[in-house]
């Protein structure tokens, strides 16, 4: 497997050694296998923005004849400049494939049989309507994805708060970004990020933290290998428990015991404060200190610090303490520019909040940040889980335009947009993912619409929730069947794909794009927007949607972005641009704002540094404890289990699985196992071995002396494949203030088969 991948990897130009040579060229393998091919035979380029991951990387769709028969980077969008990886460009594969859903289909007698689409949404509004009657609006509820286009989140999100009159509106940013939404509202009073892309070109040192660039953004790896290659002395430093293939490029490699990242983030704002290098100035003007339940002085702060010392911190994580002291000096050299990145490894954790306010200590205390080159910038797993959900206000605790819905101001704000009596709009916070999903078990929830996405393959413990998918009514609106989830569905509604219908996505760095439709979809599918506005209308709520179009949408949606920090472009404006990053003061131009809460970059900032939407304009230090997670290694369970991904595949491989070349690079899902733990347990690379947790157990392929290595004691397995299905192990305990899951964490026993 190791050889065919590397020749992949070579071919598609996304090795370490070659990416900045070849990653903007069409691969040679994709050239061969009809997935990309005949580039220069298109009849018309279309504009749009790669299906995969939140970096967004702006794409351009060959058609021909009515058909894709190639996917590009588009050379004039900022974000990538041209690049893309390998998944995007494969992307024509995943269309025409044989799984598509073409037609409504209902489960009868325990099978599936095609319906027309009346007799399908007649049955889907029968059923929400008896359920809202009988048990009230807090029976239904609607489960969406950081995938959807942002009039389709919006839409729903409307339908379900405004019209229907329940808060149950959730989705699966909730598993991947809720704890860096946290972090971002709780030190700066305001959601994403204020840096972007291009603190890349200023950046002397990079820390990740949690992140797996190489694997999981490989094209911002690309920028990252091109800023190395061009500027020697940029300084690349990688804390995680495993080695990966970002390392390969890495200056300074940290591999601290799992869980224990909040110390090391404490012990380097010791390091920074007991060296004086702190920006007293920044901190007196700039920041404010709080215990998370009160404010507190630096002074107090300085003292919580103390017992963090790099001594403490090595017996902790198992750094040495002369390695972290050096680290943080480099991290916070006067006169350098730092760039902070992570993602789910930082995010999917029980204390997930506190690691992102911890994270955002660092800059704060040197000042390095809202500087070109200076920033904390969180990374996104989805291509619009910031755009269509987190900005459109689609998680329960939400309303859009980063308001809440326990705030009666807010909901009169909305209200009023919408056209409802703000009494109608409850002010008790929805069902977070986790919580919704058990009540689908439990009876409180009857009727549940999902949209875009695979909750029965990417939930954690996944098997303890299997009952509500059997017991409650479910409408999945999907692309492709089967999947783990259009399994349970009761009615499945054949979805268009994302080129296949026009829309506006949001990408990490506040880059909204706007996606023009290239082909019309197969058969009777159709875009999710106009299910959900079909459905509106069966429901008697037609009133509140008199949208004709996703620009229409779009035009209401920006007056709830009106007069906040977060004023969106016009659709013609992003029509025109390739990506515009918010906010666009007064919805004018195509020019937006690179980087937030900053002069003159920001528009609502007349000078200097305003962090103005913080408590009296000052972003907040947080002194936090070194909490660890919900699950240790013991005697019974030795081992830690964590999960992620690889550069072929993505999420639950409902995309990436109907693809012949990324399917022959990585065949199957794997554990990998430290060497050293291998040769105790006599497993050998290729053996197949059983991991066995408190929840379940499932038996996977065995990967030993590769280019991923976890320290001895932790085990990384993929999590791509349905069977067998990883997170029926995986632990459901969730960070009490994000409600996000600890997907990173849990103990496990490893047996050979």
């Amino acid at each position: 497997m190791e050889l065919g991948r590397r020749s992949f990897l070579k071919a598609c130009a996304v090795s370490a050694a070659m990416v900045t040579a070849g990653c903007s060229k069409q691969p040679k393998s994709a050239q061969t296998t009809g997935g990309n091919s005949q580039q220069t035979d298109a009849d018309e380029w279309v504009k749009s923005v790669c299906r995969y991951c939140g970096t967004g990387c702006g794409v351009l769709i060959g058609v021909k004849k009515g058909k894709v028969i190639a996917v590009k980077g588009d050379p004039d969008n900022e974000g990538n400049k041209g690049l893309l990886c390998a998944k995007g460009y494969y992307l024509p594969q995943v269309i025409t494939h044989s799984e598509r859903v073409t037609k409504p289909l209902i489960r009868k007698d325990g099978k599936f049989v095609a319906s027309t689409w009346d007799e399908a949404m007649e049955l889907i509004t029968s059923k929400f309507k008896e359920a809202i009657e009988q048990s009230g609006p807090d029976s239904v509820a609607f489960y969406g994805s950081g995938q959807a286009l942002a009039e389709e989140e919006y839409v729903a999100n409307k339908l379900f708060k405004g019209g229907i009159g329940t808060n149950n509106v959730d989705g699966n940013p909730r598993l991947c970004m809720a704890s860096a939404v946290g972090g971002y509202q709780a030190t700066f009073g305001a959601d994403e990020p204020m840096g972007a892309y291009d603190d890349f070109n200023y950046a002397d040192v990079f820390f990740f933290i949690g992140s797996n660039l190489a694997e999981a953004h490989p094209v911002l790896f690309a920028k990252l290998t091109d800023k190395k290659r061009k500027d020697p002395n940029t300084v690349i430093i990688i804390a995680d428990p495993r080695k990966h293939r970002s390392h390969e490029i890495a200056d300074i490699s940290l591999q601290f015991i799992p869980g224990t990242d909040l110390a090391l983030l404490n012990a380097m704002a010791n390091i920074i404060v007991e060296e004086g290098l702190t920006d007293e100035e920044f901190i007196a003007q700039h920041t404010s200190f709080s215990d998370g339940t009160k404010p507190i002085t630096y002074e107090e702060y300085k003292t919580f610090l103390k017992k963090f010392t790099p001594e403490y911190a090595e017996k902790k994580t198992g750094v040495p303490a002369a390695k972290l002291r050096e680290m943080t000096r480099i991290f916070a050299a006067k006169g350098k520019n730092t760039m902070s990145m992570w993602t789910m490894g930082i995010n999917q954790r029980t204390t997930g909040v506190w690691a992102n306010t911890l994270i955002h200590n660092l800059h704060l205390l040197t000042g390095k940040i809202c500087k070109p080159g200076s920033t904390s910038f969180s990374l996104t797993g989805q291509p619009s889980a910031c755009g269509s959900v987190r900005e459109t206000g689609a998680l329960s605790h939400l309303l859009p335009a980063h308001r809440m819905v326990a705030n009666a101001k807010h909901r009169g704000e909305i209200a009023k947009i919408w056209g409802i009596p703000p009494e109608h709009m409850s002010d008790k916070i929805g069902l977070h993912t986790m919580e919704l999903f058990k009540a689908c078990g439990d009876g409180r929830v009857k009727a549940l619409w999902v949209m875009c996405t695979n909750p029965a393959h990417s939930l954690p413990n996944v098997s303890a929730y299997r009952e509500g998918f059997d017991k409650v009514f479910m409408v999945v609106s999907e692309v492709f069947h089967p999947t783990a989830t259009t399994q349970f569905a009761d009615v499945i509604l054949p979805a268009a794909f994302w080129c296949e219908k026009e829309g506006v996505y949001g990408n990490t760095e506040r880059r909204t794009q706007h996606l023009a439709k290239a082909i019309d979809p197969p058969g009777e599918a159709k875009p999710d927007l106009d299910m959900l506005l079909d459905f509106a209308r069966r429901l008697g709520y037609g009133d509140l949607f008199p949208f004709r179009t996703p620009e229409d949408v779009w035009n209401e949606y920006l007056k709830c972005t009106d007069g906040t920090d977060m004023e969106l472009a016009t659709y013609p404006a992003l029509k025109e641009a390739h990506g515009i990053q918010w906010p666009v003061k007064g919805h004018e131009g195509t020019e937006g704002t690179v980087r937030r809460y900053v002069a003159p970059d920001d528009p609502y900032v007349k000078e200097g540094i305003d962090f103005y939407a913080a408590p009296n304009h000052k972003a907040v230090i947080f002194a936090r404890p070194d909490k660890g997670p919900a699950e240790v290694p013991d005697a019974e369970y030795p081992f830690y289990l964590t999960t992620g991904r690889v550069l072929e595949h993505w999420h639950t491989a409902t995309m990436t699985g109907k693809c012949d070349a990324l399917m022959r690079a990585v065949p199957e899902q794997y554990v990998e196992i430290n060497p050293k733990d291998a040769t105790k347990l006599g497993i050998n690379d290729g053996d197949k071995v059983r991991l066995v947790s408190r929840r379940g157990k499932v038996e996977i392929l065995a990967r030993v002396g590769h280019a991923g290595v976890p320290q001895p004691g932790l085990l990384f397995a993929l999590w791509f494949q349905s069977n067998p299905l990883v997170n029926e192990v995986t632990i459901d305990a969730v960070d009490p203030g994000s409600k996000e899951p600890e997907f990173k964490i849990c103990a496990v026993k490893l047996e050979k088969v």
